[in-house]
């Protein structure tokens, strides 16, 4: 039975997390080209395919987790469009001078850190063999360190903030291939770390919230999906450092933070009882000659297409493949991660029914005798081509041993609706893969470029403070500032008179309901959108028409013609009287309460409450 997230003294377990959050730019052109800033709908007008190798860094060491993703013996395939990609994307041109406006914004946030800002930044090569990068490395530079923010009170370090490049998008994968688009790769990103004395998940959310605002506010960041995310790092006591990769709703970061707590304290419940039980991994075996007329599908399918099939025993794993350690998800589960990474489509392990495999009793009985499996040990299968035997062989038998030394640490996957990490990715990345950029020289960040980086710097409690002044509400003051439509908050309430407070909540509740109705309000046209809230603060539609308004822009249409086609012109007061005096024609002693509600209701959207009050008053 898994243990109640809220149950957990967090100080007790020995609880350390950090974030790392990564941030686009907005800016005119990428960091070290001409290209576009932007990501469009560009159709590619060509297709280029490389292969990656690791490579040692400057203290001359190969890092461990680019050496795993070079083992993958992938091909990555890259689609460029030449409107925003060039040869200095794809590592075929020197990169030109840097981003200058990039560079300001990235020392702005530095400054609003109280970070110190070094005299020269030097540009590095980070090593990164998964396919992101067309080059196999990503340039980057710390640009402030020793900084730090403030929550209830508490002092959380940030001990550097870093420009770099944004990495291609990924499109597909396939066996043994994997496909990227390059229209992002190269849009200027900051990164800002946080160290790792997070106290608990709600704090990491807050953090991360925090400093999002702080980001916002500057005005010069993209927004959107994909825009930002946030890599959680979590480790206990008893556990051990695991990089939660790629959260982009931080409205749960904490969830996913707590679940990885609860993966961790299930894998080192499971690592004490192996070692009580003194459990160990044998080598694997063949079983083709025991399984050759398997009726098995999966293992029949590989052998006839001259594929083999492995076992090897897991000496005092019975019944605790099958153990829980995150929701729908068991050690079996996390070792067939790692087979995954060979190419094989998972494993067979003796915590399963078997039989839902094709595989027979006396099957599981000559297995067992082959392998040396006894009642209290486990074991697995594995099947595919040679090659992939093999290599999954590495990865399963390395993960079960790490069972036995408790949480591996690694890099981890997401799952988008679920709340928690699904999948391995790979190793711990470490300083290894960092080595001087020979083909940028040193940037020197001069005295007036510092004045005006500190001239930008964003104020959060200041503005925090404005915005709750002007929306007359904390609570929507944080939640404006936390949205990526601040910027449309902004622009709606300096081109329109309409009240702040029912544009914010216009943008933060009521695109959100329509969002959640398959309304695609994103896609609406902001000069449409201020068109709108004119009509509403001249009186022409009211608040309930505005809403109905949106609903038509969401789905293509225009302004005028909506509330031309949809009749959302609002009321005068004489309409209002006529309406109210044919009720009371029809019903005399009809009480006034009951006018009211049946003017709202048989015209709520072309007439004000307030003014069928004072009508029927």
């Amino acid at each position: 039975m898994r243990m109640d997230a809220k149950k957990i003294d967090y100080k007790d377990i020995g609880f350390l997390c950090g974030l790392e959050i990564h941030q686009r730019l907005l800016t005119e052109h990428k960091l070290f080209c001409k290209c576009p800033a932007v990501i469009n709908l560009s159709s590619p007008e060509v297709k280029i395919t490389r292969r990656q190798r690791a490579v040692a860094g400057e203290l001359g060491n190969i890092d461990m987790s680019a050496s795993f993703e070079e083992k993958k013996s992938r091909d990555f395939v890259y689609a460029i469009n030449g409107n925003n990609a060039c040869l200095v994307d794809i590592d075929e041109e020197p990169p030109g001078e840097i981003n200058r406006d990039a560079l300001l914004t990235a020392l702005s946030m530095a400054d609003a850190l109280s970070m110190k800002i070094p005299y020269e930044v030097q540009p590095m090569r980070k090593g990164v063999v998964d396919g992101s990068n067309p080059s196999a490395f990503q340039r980057t530079m710390v640009v402030g360190l020793d900084g730090s923010i403030k929550l209830h009170g508490r002092t959380l370090r940030i001990p550097s903030i870093s420009l770099e490049e944004e990495s291609a998008g990924i499109i597909k994968t396939e066996q043994g291939v994997a496909e990227y688009d390059c229209q992002r790769i190269g849009i200027p990103l900051i990164e800002i770390d946080t160290d790792q004395y997070i106290k608990d998940p709600e704090e990491a959310k807050e953090a991360a919230l925090y400093i999002g605002k702080m980001m916002r506010i500057t005005g010069r960041v993209q927004r959107g999906i994909g825009s930002i995310r946030q890599d959680v790092n979590v480790s206990i006591s008893d556990g051990a450092r695991v990089e939660i990769k790629g959260l982009q709703e931080v409205a749960y970061l904490d969830r996913y933070v707590e679940n990885e707590v609860l993966r961790q304290i299930a894998l080192t419940e499971i690592k004490k009882e192996l070692k009580r039980r003194r459990a160990k991994v044998e080598k694997a075996k063949s079983l083709t000659r025991i399984l050759k007329e398997t009726k098995s599908r999966l293992i029949s399918s590989n052998l006839q297409s001259g594929g083999a099939v492995y076992g090897f025993k897991l000496e005092g794993f019975g019944g605790l493949l099958g153990k829980e350690v995150n929701p729908d998800r068991r050690l079996g589960t996390e070792i067939s991660d790692y087979a995954k990474m060979a190419g094989v489509k998972g494993l067979i392990h003796s915590d399963e029914k078997l039989s839902d495999y094709g595989i027979t009793s006396a099957e599981e009985k000559a297995i067992r005798e082959e392998l040396g499996a006894k009642k209290n040990d486990a074991f697995i299968i594995i099947t595919g081509e040679g090659a992939q035997v093999e290599n999954a062989i590495f990865y399963t038998a390395g993960r079960a041993k790490g069972a036995i030394e408790g949480v591996p640490s690694e890099t981890r996957g997401v799952h988008d609706t679920k709340l928690f990490t699904t999948k391995f990715l790979r190793p711990i990345p470490g300083g290894a893969r960092m080595y001087p950029e020979t083909d940028v020289l040193p940037v020197t960040i001069e005295k007036r470029v510092r004045e005006e980086a500190h001239t930008i710097s964003p104020d959060i409690e200041r503005t925090l403070s404005e915005f709750k002044r002007e929306l007359g509400s904390e609570e929507l003051a944080n939640q404006m500032l936390a949205s990526y439509r601040l910027d449309l908050y902004k622009k709606l309430s300096s081109e329109t008179k309409a009240e702040k407070k029912f544009i914010a909540n216009i943008l933060l509740q009521k695109f959100v309901e329509l969002s959640r109705n398959g309304y695609k309000t994103d896609s609406i046209e902001e000069a449409e959108l201020v068109k709108a809230f004119k009509e509403y603060a001249s009186g022409k539609i009211t608040k309930k028409g505005v809403e109905e308004l949106i609903k038509g822009l969401a789905e293509g249409g225009k302004t005028s013609e909506i509330i031309y086609k949809s009749h959302l012109k609002k009321k005068t007061m004489a309409e209002i009287k006529q309406i109210i005096e044919g009720i009371k024609r029809r019903e005399p002693s009809i009480p006034k309460e009951r006018i009211i509600s049946r003017v709202m209701a048989e015209y709520g959207t072309v007439v004000d409450g307030e003014d069928v009050k004072d009508m029927v008053e």
